[in-house]
């Protein structure tokens, strides 16, 4: 099957995306306080990384993750609290899901990852 060009962008941006927000939900992971919320957010790490393959074997490039996210949450975390931050996180999980549906059309093996992304978004607003 041949991806255009277009579909190509949203599906690298997305793996992109995963592999990004593995790295932050690791680096969260060990900065929390509450020892439940660590176990979720390395249990939600590898689920991305999960999605990040899903992806990776549609555009079949290798991508590096950026650790901004990485580097900023955590800090984040320290400064405004999990009842700021989670919200926001729960956001971009809604905000992935969003992005997910046209594509997932065209791509069926990306359905799964945007349901994750819907029940990623609920797990960790139920954190608060």
């Amino acid at each position: 099957m041949t991806i255009s060009k277009e579909d190509m962008k949203i599906l690298s941006k997305s793996q992109q995306g995963e592999l990004d927000v593995v790295l932050m939900y690791q680096a969260l992971a060990k900065v929390v306080k509450d020892e439940n919320d660590a176990a979720t957010f390395r249990k939600l790490a590898a689920e991305e990384g999960h999605h990040a393959s899903v992806f990776h074997k549609l555009t079949q490039e290798n991508l590096k993750p950026k650790k901004t996210l990485a580097f900023f949450m955590p800090i984040l975390y320290k400064l405004i609290g999990k009842k700021r931050l989670y919200p926001k996180i729960a956001k971009g999980e809604y905000e992935a899901y969003e992005n997910y549906v046209p594509v997932a059309e065209k791509f069926p093996e990306i359905e799964s990852v945007k349901e994750d992304e819907k029940r990623h978004g609920d797990i960790v607003a139920s954190l608060l």
